[in-house]
C-alpha cells in the first residue's frame, strides 16, 4: 500500500472534519452512519412538551384562562345569549340575575354578551399586533447582528430612539394623528413593540455566528443568508416565544388602556376598555358594569404572562 493510500491530505482531512460538524457522514474511514430506521426509544419531543406543560400547575392554568378567552371568541354568537348590540331601555342597570349573568350597563345591554364579544377585539388587536412586532423585529434584529458594521449600528440606535418613547405614549400620537380606530391602535402598538424582539434577536445572533456551526457552513460554502434563515434564525425560537407570549399580555393591557382614552375601537362596539370606562360614572353602585370587563382583561393578560413565564423556566431547564 503506497503511501498516498495510507495518508489522508489534510484538504480531505478537514472536509471530513466540516462534514463531521454539520452531521452530513461519519468523520472516520473505521465509522458507520448511523442507522436511518432506528427509531428513538424515548418520548417525541412534542409528547415530551405536553407532558411537562401538565405537570406544572402554572403551566396548566395559563392554558385554561386562554383557552377559555379563546373559545369564547370562537363561538360568541353561540355562547352570547343576547345581541351585544340590542337596547332595551327597561331593563337598563340590572344586577347580574339569571337572565343577565353580569347584568345590563345604562341603555339596556347585556354586558355577559358584550364581555364575550368583546374577546374577539382584544385577541384581533393582540394577534396583528404581536404578530407585526415578532416578525419585523426578529428580521430586523437578525440582520443586524448577523451582519454588523454600520447596520448594526443604524438599527441599535433606531431602536433606542423607539425604545425612549413608551408604547402607550407612542400609541397615543400614532391614533391622535391617524384618526380613532381599532386598526389605527394596531398599527401604533406594532410600530412601537417591535424594538424588544429586535434586541433579543440580535443579541443572540452575535453568539450563534461564532459558534462552530457557523464558521463550519461558511467554510462549507454556505451562503449568509442561508446561515441566517435555515440554520441560525430556527435556534432563536426560544427566547422569541418567551417574549412572544409576554409581550401578548402587555399588549392585552395597553389596548385596553388605549380604549378606556376613548382611542380604541368605537362605541356601539363591545370594547373591554370602553366598557370599563362607560361604568366608571355608575360606581360603586352598578358596580358590575366595570368589574365584569376588568375580570376579562386580568383572565386574557394573565393568561399570556403565565404562559411565557413558564416558557422562560422551561427552557432555562433545557439549557442546563
Amino acid at each position: 500500500m503506497t503511501d498516498a493510500n495510507r495518508r489522508q491530505s489534510p484538504d480531505d482531512a478537514t472536509t471530513e472534519g466540516l462534514r463531521h460538524v454539520l452531521g452530513r457522514e461519519p468523520a472516520g474511514p473505521g465509522k458507520t452512519p448511523p442507522d436511518k430506521d432506528t427509531k428513538e426509544t424515548g418520548p417525541s419531543n412534542l409528547r415530551y412538551a405536553v407532558y411537562a406543560l401538565l405537570k406544572s400547575p402554572t403551566a396548566v392554568i395559563a392554558t385554561i384562562l386562554l383557552l377559555t378567552i379563546v373559545v369564547m371568541a370562537i363561538f360568541a354568537p353561540l355562547i352570547a345569549p343576547y345581541d351585544p348590540f340590542r337596547v332595551n331601555m327597561m331593563e337598563r342597570l340590572q344586577p347580574p340575575s339569571p337572565q343577565h349573568l353580569f347584568g345590563t350597563d345604562n341603555v339596556g345591554r347585556d354586558l355577559f354578551s358584550r364581555v364575550v364579544h368583546g374577546s374577539r377585539i382584544s385577541l384581533a388587536i393582540t394577534a396583528v399586533v404581536v404578530a407585526t412586532a415578532t416578525i419585523f423585529g426578529t428580521v430586523v434584529g437578525a440582520l443586524a447582528g448577523y451582519f454588523g458594521g454600520a447596520t448594526d449600528s443604524i438599527v441599535m440606535r433606531l431602536v433606542d430612539i423607539f425604545l425612549a418613547i413608551p408604547p402607550l405614549l407612542f400609541a397615543v400620537v400614532a391614533v391622535a394623528s391617524l384618526g380613532q380606530s381599532m386598526y389605527n391602535v394596531m398599527l401604533g402598538l406594532g410600530l412601537s413593540w417591535w424594538t424588544w424582539h429586535a434586541r433579543i434577536v440580535r443579541g443572540e445572533m452575535l453568539r450563534l455566528k461564532e459558534t462552530r456551526m457557523t464558521l463550519a457552513l461558511r467554510a462549507m460554502g454556505a451562503s449568509p443568508w442561508r446561515i441566517l434563515f435555515r440554520h441560525l434564525l430556527p435556534n432563536c425560537a426560544g427566547p422569541i416565544m418567551v417574549q412572544t407570549t409576554t409581550q401578548a399580555g402587555l399588549v392585552v393591557l395597553t389596548s385596553a388602556g388605549l380604549s378606556f382614552l376613548g382611542l380604541g375601537a368605537q362605541p356601539p362596539a363591545p370594547s373591554w376598555g370602553a366598557m370599563i370606562a362607560l361604568g366608571r360614572g355608575y360606581l360603586p353602585a352598578q358596580w358590575w358594569m366595570s368589574t365584569f370587563p376588568g375580570l376579562a382583561i386580568v383572565v386574557l393578560s394573565m393568561g399570556f404572562m403565565l404562559l411565557g413565564d413558564y416558557l422562560r423556566d422551561y427552557l432555562a431547564r433545557e439549557v442546563k
